[in-house]
C-alpha cells in the first residue's frame, strides 16, 4: 500500500514540477490572479463532467466540518501558495527562492510532528535531509548579491510563505485523510473538483481587477495550451494523484516526494527551454531521487526482510 502511495505522491509532484514552464510561457501577459482563475476554471471544466452525478450525491451528506477541511485545503494549496510564490518571485531571484521552497519538506515533518503527532523514522528522517541537500545543489544554494533591500526581503519572506502554505496543506490533507479513515470519506475525484471550485471562487473577485479578458484575448496558441495543461493535468490530475496517495502514506514520506518539484522543473527547464545545468545540480538531483527512495521504504518490511534472510556459510 506505501509503494502504491508513493507512486501517486511521484506523479502527484512530477506534475506540480511542470508548472514553472508552464508559469513562466503565460507570466508575462497575464496577472497572478487570472493565471490561478483561468488554471483552475480549465481544471474544473474537466473535473465536473466526470463526476456530476457522484458530486451532488456527496454534497448532500457532507457536515460542516467536511466543508471546512476542503475550505483549508483550497485557501493554502491552492489559492494561498500560487499567489505568495508568484508575488515573490516577483521581488526575489528564482534562485533564492528555489532555495526557500526546498525549506517544505522540514516544514512538512515539523507540522506533522505537532499538528498530527507523527514521529517519523530515523531512515524517513535521513530521505528528508537527502532531500533538502538536493534541492540546495539544484537551486545553486543563495544568489550572488550581498545585498539585500527591503523589496528583496520581502519577496524571500513572501516565498517562505508559500512553503509554508503547502506545507499546511499537506498536514491538512492527511488529516482529513485520518479522520475520515473509518467512514465513508471523500473519493480523490470528488475532493479534488470540490477543492478547486472554493480556490476558483476565492480567485475569482481580485482576478476582474487584472482587466482579464483583455489580456486573455492576446494569447498565442503556445500560451493557452500552457493553460490548459496548468488546468486539465497539474491541477486537476495531479491534485487527484496527491489524495489519492496521502490516504496511503504518512505525512513524512509525502513530504520528502515534494523534492521532485524542483527536481522535475529543472529536468524540464533544460529539455523544453534549453537552459543549461551543471554537474552540481545533477549531483542535487541524485540526493533527491535517493531522498526519495529512503522515505518511500516501510520500516518494518525492511526490518522483516532482514530478519528472513539466511546467511550461508561458504
Amino acid at each position: 500500500m506505501t509503494t502504491r502511495g508513493s507512486l501517486y505522491l511521484a506523479a502527484a509532484f512530477f506534475l506540480a514540477g511542470s508548472s514553472v514552464v508552464a508559469a513562466r510561457l503565460v507570466s508575462d501577459k497575464l496577472g497572478i490572479f487570472t493565471i490561478a482563475a483561468a488554471s483552475l476554471f480549465f481544471a474544473l471544466t474537466g473535473l465536473l463532467p466526470a463526476c456530476w452525478f457522484r458530486l451532488r450525491i456527496m454534497i448532500l451528506s457532507m457536515k460542516k466540518q467536511d466543508w471546512a477541511a476542503l475550505f483549508l485545503q483550497a485557501l493554502f494549496g491552492m489559492f494561498l501558495f500560487r499567489i505568495f510564490l508568484l508575488l515573490g518571485l516577483q521581488r526575489t531571484s528564482t534562485a533564492e527562492a528555489g532555495v526557500l521552497t526546498g525549506t517544505t519538506p522540514a516544514l512538512t515533518v515539523l507540522l506533522a510532528w505537532l499538528i498530527l503527532r507523527e514521529s517519523p523514522h530515523w531512515l524517513r528522517v535521513l530521505g528528508i535531509v537527502n532531500t533538502i541537500a538536493g534541492i540546495l545543489l539544484i537551486q545553486g544554494l543563495l544568489s550572488h548579491s550581498t545585498h539585500l533591500s527591503l523589496e528583496h526581503l520581502l519577496g524571500n519572506l513572501l516565498v517562505l510563505a508559500a512553503a509554508l502554505c503547502e506545507s499546511l496543506f499537506n498536514v491538512f490533507s492527511r488529516l482529513s485523510s485520518i479522520r475520515n479513515r473509518h467512514t465513508e470519506s471523500l473519493k480523490p475525484l470528488v475532493q479534488t473538483t470540490l477543492v478547486t471550485a472554493i480556490a476558483f471562487l476565492l480567485c475569482l473577485v481580485p482576478c476582474f481587477f487584472e482587466q482579464p479578458i483583455s489580456s486573455l484575448m492576446s494569447l498565442s496558441i503556445s500560451e493557452w495550451l500552457a493553460l490548459l495543461w496548468y488546468g486539465l493535468f497539474i491541477t486537476a490530475l495531479g491534485y487527484m494523484c496527491w489524495y489519492t496517495g496521502i490516504k496511503r502514506c504518512e505525512t513524512s514520506v509525502a513530504a520528502a516526494f515534494s523534492g521532485l518539484m524542483p527536481l522535475t522543473a529543472m529536468l524540464l527547464s533544460v529539455l523544453l527551454l534549453g537552459e543549461q545545468t551543471v554537474v552540481r545540480q545533477w549531483l542535487g538531483a541524485a540526493l533527491v531521487i535517493l531522498g526519495m527512495l529512503a522515505s518511500g521504504v516501510n520500516p518494518p518490511d525492511v526490518y522483516r526482510y532482514i530478519r528472513s534472510y539466511n546467511y550461508k556459510p561458504i
